[in-house]
């Protein structure tokens, strides 16, 4: 196991559609915190750190006692904000950790990075988690992937895939877990890598690495991916935390 494994959470303000999202409220605390607290829990990461543009974002931030860096404001995607705060460490890889995932599974981070512990030649892993629900094959905001036989990415799509002809086989399709585990080396040069016409027609940003002939590994995992992209989905987060917390006051009393 490498000797430093850095988790970074990008966060930013500005949100297209729910601007503000990482400091709403859920159950007493922001969802930055809970992400934060999550994340910490992991067994491999030896540090983790906030990585925002914004004053609000990092008050709040270091008032729950995180370690939060600034960043620049003109960063394109997350991916860029991760590498900034990267590249101040000498961590040998890096976890890129959603900041609107605060049902974030610590077991599930460290299943990303076991790959790329072992495996010196692998650059770049994330994970997957077998459709249970038949509408989300189709829905284009689910990205779907498929892998070889060692584990590893052929392809992100926002169809269906594979395609299947002729009767469906349940537990045939994958939806993507946009949790991602990077060699340090590779991550500070991503950005420069050329964008192809792949990225360009699914606006898929780890297409990248496939189109410029590198290999991600793919873990599947159960855990359940729940983004908050919407006010309504921090509603529904909302309740989960809220049954979850009930769940716990009938168990321990």
């Amino acid at each position: 196991m490498p000797r430093k494994i850095l988790g970074v959470i990008p966060a930013r303000f500005a949100s297209s559609r729910f601007p503000g999202k990482v400091l709403a409220p859920i159950a007493s605390k922001s969802m930055l915190q809970h992400v934060y607290e999550r994340a910490s829990l992991a067994r491999y990461p030896t540090a983790v750190v906030i990585a925002t543009d914004d004053e609000r974002i990092y008050k709040a931030a270091r008032s729950f006692g995180a370690r939060v860096v600034m960043t620049r404001a003109d960063h394109v995607s997350g991916t860029d904000r991760v590498a900034e705060a990267a590249s101040a460490e000498n961590a040998e890889l890096v976890v890129n950790i959603q900041g609107d995932e605060p049902l974030i599974e610590p077991a599930a981070i460290d299943a990303a990075i076991l790959p790329l512990a072992h495996d010196p030649g692998i650059v770049m892993g994330t994970l997957k988690k077998a459709i249970e629900d038949p509408r989300e094959v189709t829905d284009p905001n689910v990205v779907k992937v498929v892998t070889d036989r060692n584990g590893d990415a052929i392809y992100f799509s926002r169809c269906p895939i594979p395609f299947e002809r002729g009767q469906a086989r349940p537990g045939t399709h994958f939806k993507h877990i946009g949790l991602y585990v990077y060699r340090r080396d590779f991550l500070l040069g991503y950005s420069a890598l050329p964008v192809g016409p792949l990225e360009q027609a699914e606006r898929l940003e780890q297409l990248r690495a496939i189109e410029n002939g590198y290999r991600i590994r793919v873990v599947e995992t159960e855990f359940e991916s729940l983004g908050v992209d919407t006010p309504e989905d921090l509603e529904r987060v909302r309740r989960l935390f809220e049954a979850s917390m009930a769940r716990e006051v009938k168990q321990y009393g």
